[in-house]
């Protein structure tokens, strides 16, 4: 009784129309975009060598200095 009150209650809010069924959901695709692999390791890339030239940059400042 309790659980059909509950499925009332959600049916009546509609809150139940949006929890997705199984059903609902498409398989993902397989390989992800070239282009889109591509542009996050280029990015990954760009994000390491500005950390490296920061991390770089303040040894040789603190070498200098000493």
């Amino acid at each position: 009784m309790r659980l059909l009150a509950l499925e009332l209650l959600l049916s009546l809010l509609d809150v139940r129309g949006h929890i997705p069924r199984f059903d609902d959901f498409r398989p993902a695709p397989l390989a992800a975009a070239p282009a889109g692999t591509v542009h996050a390791l280029a990015a990954a890339i760009a994000i390491f060598v500005v950390l490296s030239l920061a991390i770089w940059a303040t040894v040789w400042l603190a070498t200098s200095l000493f």
